[in-house]
């Protein structure tokens, strides 16, 4: 039997992230969604052999005797990839089963050479577990709802059948067969297309942060079959279907918004709803029928009589917890409660593990991070992104280094250039790779702070707007505005806004 000797409290809150309704002819319909997502370990080799699972080798060269079902082959349990699936589990608060076992799943397809898949069906490595997730960018802490996880089993994956290499056949690929997955079935708590792409991105993210999956979905080391059924609210459960291997957000959502537009109608036209495995086209952004859904007792699942049962001892789960980086939640009430960031630039910072990694290596390189934090989170969600969203670059591949933009963010704060000329120096950064120091030394940026000098440009624009002078002393508070704007022109944008501001109310009087 399993060993429930790591347990954990699984949060059963139920909150409505959402109250997504299908409209009918005979009322209100609720969607109920499962989801079965299959992950890639992150390691170098197979599940059970040593074969490369690098990604883009040409077909059939990363295979390997005991990938392709050779006479005597005997699989090897790749350890990496049980511990990878140990750690995930604990990312995600799940009871990890120091007794698992693996089991031949029977069935035949031209790209499964063995005959049959290995995999774990009555004995996971990983019990229930939890995932919080929010559809409110702006407040995460807001409309949460925690999605329970069945089970985390590790399986290997099947090869490729290639339908586009000639007229008449089509070719097998080997090349992903024997490829360690993690199967991450959710339990049906999922009530809307929003919340099942929310709960994806969560467990990517957690994926990504673990470093278990590097989660790239269009290279297919993630992907999930979508389980969707539909019922009046409240009501019974309804028969479900599965739609297999959908690779990406857009159409998770897609495949739900169809599947149980799809079902309610066919239940309000009389028919009823069958139990079977559908595929997506996205060209036509519609599910259709592939076959008829398969029960455990169809694959004739036993023991895999090559492999021994995986018994876990506790120091090796206690290592696998040890190994844990911060996890984006506790991250992100980290960057709210100590660094005092607004929950909105929290979220953002930590949905991705690249993000914030490059935003801890911006703090790290200054004496006091607490401090430049908010600005720093605020350039980096707006005038960071904003400059590699233009230019089609991820966060890793930005021309500006986080020592770079400490150094930009280092002459703002201590009052070297303004904001807006903070702006013209990235614009530079981004072009040349030059520091900011260089760019603002060579090109005299630096701004002034020189009172004397500020004062003589505030009289020459008191002397050329003397009837605004008038007006702004005889109660228009608005003019105000004018005159910091005129002087800051005249000094070319270069005139510390504060004392410009300081001096111009002592002028004004």
């Amino acid at each position: 039997m399993s060993s429930p000797d790591f347990p954990v409290e699984v949060k059963s809150e139920k909150k409505s992230a959402s109250n997504y309704r299908i409209q009918g002819g005979t009322g209100e319909w609720e969607v109920v969604i499962g989801l079965e997502v299959h992950a890639q370990i992150t390691s170098e080799s197979k599940l059970f052999s040593g074969a490369s699972t690098e990604f883009g080798a040409e077909p059939n060269t990363q295979v390997s005797l005991v990938d392709a079902a050779m006479p005597g082959m005997l699989p090897t349990l790749n350890g990496e990839c049980v511990r990878q699936a140990v750690r995930t589990g604990l990312a995600i608060n799940a009871q990890i089963n120091k007794y698992s076992r693996f089991d031949r799943k029977n069935y035949f397809y031209a790209d499964l050479p063995q005959g049959y898949q290995i995999s774990q069906l009555y004995h996971p490595i990983v019990g229930e577990g939890v995932i919080q997730i929010s559809l409110d960018e702006k407040d995460p802490d807001a409309h949460g709802k925690a999605i329970g996880v069945e089970r985390i089993h590790i399986e290997q994956d099947a090869g490729k059948l290639m339908h586009d290499q000639h007229p008449t056949m089509s070719y097998v690929d080997l090349n992903r067969c024997g490829v360690a997955l993690m199967e991450i079935v959710s339990k049906p708590d999922m009530t809307s297309p929003k919340e099942a792409a929310a709960y994806v991105r969560k467990l990517r993210s957690i994926l990504r942060y673990v470093g278990s999956c590097d989660g790239n979905m269009e290279q297919g080391s993630m992907r999930a079959d979508v389980n969707v059924s539909v019922r009046k609210p409240g009501g019974e459960l309804g028969t479900r279907t599965e739609t297999k291997n959908v690779n990406s957000m857009r159409f998770i959502q897609a495949v739900i918004e169809y599947e149980a537009q799809r079902q309610v109608d066919l239940i309000e036209d009389g028919g009823t709803v069958v139990q079977e495995t559908r595929l997506f086209d996205p060209d036509r952004n519609e599910t259709r029928s592939m076959r008829s859904k398969e029960d455990a007792h169809d694959y004739r699942y036993f023991p895999d009589p090559d492999l021994l049962p995986l018994e876990l001892e506790d120091d090796f789960i206690f290592d696998c917890k040890a190994s844990l980086p911060e996890l984006p939640d506790e991250k992100r009430a980290r960057y709210k409660n100590v660094l005092g960031l607004s929950a909105y630039n929290a979220a953002v910072l930590t949905a991705e593990h690249e993000t914030a990694l490059w935003f801890e290596e911006l703090l790290d390189t200054t004496d006091e991070p607490e401090k430049i934090a908010s600005s720093a989170a605020n350039w980096v969600t707006s005038e960071l992104f904003g400059a590699l969203n233009r230019m089609g670059l991820d966060i890793q591949d930005s021309p500006v280094s986080p020592a770079q933009a400490a150094e930009l963010l280092g002459l703002v704060a201590d009052g070297t250039i303004s904001g807006k000329i903070a702006k013209q120096v990235f614009e530079i950064m981004l072009e040349t790779g030059d520091g900011a120091k260089k760019i603002v030394e060579e090109q005299g940026l630096k701004q002034e702070s020189d009172t004397g000098a500020i004062e003589k440009v505030i009289a020459e624009v008191m002397a050329a707007n003397e009837d605004k002078v008038a007006q702004y002393r005889d109660g228009k508070d608005k003019l105000f505005g004018f005159f910091v704007g005129q002087t800051m022109k005249a000094m070319q944008g270069k005139a510390n806004p504060q004392v410009v501001n300081e001096l111009l109310k002592k002028s004004l009087g």
